[in-house]
């Protein structure tokens, strides 16, 4: 009975000492505190507010990246527009969210990490081909659920801030292709 007890304690030990688990994404702990706060159709309204904040966050975090890691002009000033724009649409967001009572990531999101991840560990022309590559997918998707949001969206003011947003985001699809094409070029 002793061995028993004391292994179990033992055990215990063990997993109170395990430090590797991973930090919760920043994603899920907003929807968490979403899901307990609305209703449906409400929910639905904070799971995409929730989604935009993951995309701008990324393209700022990116953005930044390409400036630094990027030896292309092209390239830099992509990322200096991404940091920049998506900078202010995120401050935007956050006003919308906070008027609405909805709680979003403040930190990049488990994908926003993983993407960050991958390209920091690309060099050169690879970095670069790489960054407009995912600035070209995540533009397309982000204008998808953008549009989607204009027009299924129930709260008016988020559908307006989605409708209005995206003009912004085929711009910077419009910069992401032809910053593409031009070091597919080199």
């Amino acid at each position: 009975l002793t061995l028993s007890f004391l292994g179990a304690s033992l055990c215990t030990v063990m997993i109170s000492c395990d430090n590797t688990s991973k930090p919760e994404d920043s994603e899920e702990v907003a929807e968490e505190h979403n899901e307990a706060k609305f209703d449906n159709k409400e929910e639905t309204d904070a799971a995409f507010l929730v989604a935009a904040a993951g995309i701008n966050l990324e393209e700022i975090q990116l953005g930044k990246l390409a400036q630094t890691n990027s030896a292309n002009s092209d390239v830099k000033a992509l990322g200096a527009m991404m940091e920049s724009e998506h900078s202010k649409v995120l401050k935007e967001l956050q006003a919308l969210a906070a008027k609405k009572q909805i709680t979003l990531p403040n930190t990049l999101t488990e994908d926003g990490q993983e993407a960050y991840d991958k390209l920091v560990k690309k060099t050169n022309a690879e970095f670069d081909e790489e960054y407009c590559e995912m600035m070209v997918n995540g533009h397309k998707k982000a204008i998808d659920k953008f549009e989607m949001a204009s027009k299924n969206t129930s709260d008016s003011d988020i559908r307006n801030w989605a409708n209005s947003t995206i003009p912004s985001l085929r711009k910077h699809l419009d910069h992401s292709i032809s910053c593409q094409q031009k070091c597919e070029k080199m």
